[in-house]
């Protein structure tokens, strides 16, 4: 049976009978890493894979539907986002261990995929306790981080279509390249497989304590931020960019450029979505206008934009 918390929205009326919480017009801030964003129109969680299935088999083509997981990477601007916004919960976070391979749900946190690997005595995936939020999220844009990246250890992954059909993806499948798979935007990746290798329990627990040192020592990983904000260019760093086209600290509002690793933005305290994002291009056009190189957004921006009167820029 359909569980809408929210009733009397018309989009309600034409989505399938579901097992999982749907609700209309659902804050969307207290899920992000930033803190920031307007509401879903209609917001979903799925029981399972087979209740995923159903909504999409039964929801109209002409309604948007958006994915979001962890919302490490993401910013949703302030006006929310229309249409229904899917996030897989807890019936999507198994993790299991076959061989020294781990069968994980895209709701699967990076880090605990990459304890369970080391609890297993299963070695090669410890760079994932350095990449914040899900699998599904780290599919989609071949997450990395300390040299290694979820192309190196890819195995297969099964999904769903926009019409609820499974899928499964190959290696060659999923095009990876640099922070970007060539899979489709409407595709959901509900589960992966990943290949590891045997190894001892405490080596593979040390070279995760000096991902996670070196992490929270580089990383303003404590503050309300969205992860790298820009991918690097070929053959530079974005931080480095950042710094010498002088933007450490900048800030728009409470929004503010981190002094302790510059291709970070962080929500100081009360940013919107609209200061975040304002500074973000405002860094794009400084960088530019130092080194001719355009920095490409590395964190997804979703849904509307408010129209807002813009907040000065400060050093």
């Amino acid at each position: 049976m359909m569980v809408a918390e929210s009733t009397g929205h018309p989009l309600l009326e034409r989505i399938p009978n579901v097992r999982g919480r749907l609700r209309a017009y659902e804050p969307l801030a207290k899920y992000t890493w930033f803190r920031v964003g307007g509401p879903a129109e209609v917001f979903f969680e799925p029981a399972d894979v087979d209740d995923l299935a159903v909504f999409l088999k039964g929801c109209p083509q002409d309604i948007d539907v958006t994915v979001i997981g962890g919302t490490s990477n993401i910013l949703v601007r302030d006006g929310g986002i229309s249409g229904v916004v899917i996030r897989l919960g807890k019936g999507f976070a198994d993790i299991n261990v076959v061989g020294d391979q781990i069968q994980a749900g895209a709701a699967a946190a990076d880090v605990n995929i990459a304890r369970k690997a080391r609890d297993a005595g299963i070695g090669g995936l410890e760079f994932l306790v350095g990449i914040p939020g899900v699998l599904g999220g780290a599919l989609r844009m071949n997450a990395g981080a300390y040299e290694r990246e979820i192309k190196d250890v890819f195995i297969s992954a099964d999904a769903l279509t926009r019409s609820g059909d499974a899928v499964q993806f190959t290696h060659a499948d999923m095009e990876f390249s640099y922070r970007l798979s060539g899979v489709p935007d409407d595709v959901i990746f509900v589960s992966a497989t990943l290949q590891g290798t045997p190894d001892a329990c405490e080596s593979i627990a040390n070279r995760m304590e000096r991902i996670q040192s070196k992490r929270e020592e580089s990383q303003p990983v404590r503050t309300r931020t969205g992860g790298s904000t820009f991918a690097n260019p070929e053959k530079s760093h974005a931080w480095k960019l950042v710094d010498e086209a002088g933007c450490r600290g900048l800030r728009i509002g409470d929004a503010m450029v981190s002094e302790q690793h510059c291709n970070f933005l962080i929500n100081t305290g009360n940013a919107t979505a609209t200061d975040i994002e304002g500074l973000g291009e405002e860094v794009r056009r400084r960088v530019f206008e130092k080194s001719g190189i355009t920095l490409l957004w590395e964190i997804r921006r979703l849904g509307v934009p408010l129209e807002t009167k813009p907040t000065e820029v400060t050093s």
